[in-house]
């Protein structure tokens, strides 16, 4: 099933997918979850569960003990693909937190540089006033 979000462009996310990509598990796992998010994956259930009730002969060879079963042990299943996509999506979120405050220190720091830079021009300016205001005064002076 194809990923609805399409491919990632952030670059922390690209390369994770790349790296879920390269595991076989990972694909697998994706995969179940993605199918099992979808339609087709209802509309199969619906279709079986008609199926199931419907037909006699399915009825007396496999009793609904067979299907509760059988349910359950998909509930089981799929409980533990949610779980995952979890995961997932924590991974994702951790990775976006990480470049995130990355991002924020590189700012704190050019906000500092800035800050810095600031200071020296207004420090600056204030010697450049006061030799001004002392040429001023001196150029003034008779003599």
């Amino acid at each position: 099933m194809p990923d609805l979000a399409g491919k990632p462009k952030h670059p922390s996310l690209l390369m994770h997918a790349e790296m879920r990509a390269a595991n076989f598990q990972s694909r697998l796992a994706d995969w179940i979850t993605a199918f099992a998010g979808s339609m087709s994956f209802a509309y199969l259930h619906i279709i079986w569960f008609v199926l199931w009730l419907k037909y006699e002969p399915f009825k007396d060879a496999f009793p609904y003990g067979l299907l509760t079963m059988i349910v359950s042990l998909e509930a089981i299943f799929l409980s533990t693909f949610v779980m995952i996509s979890q995961n997932r999506a924590d991974e994702k979120r951790q990775l976006l937190a990480d470049h995130q405050w990355e991002l924020i220190q590189i700012e704190e720091r050019q906000n500092q540089q800035l800050l810095d830079l600031s200071t020296s021009i207004l420090n600056l300016t204030k010697e450049v006033h006061v030799l001004m205001s002392e040429l001023h005064r001196t150029t003034k002076q008779p003599g």
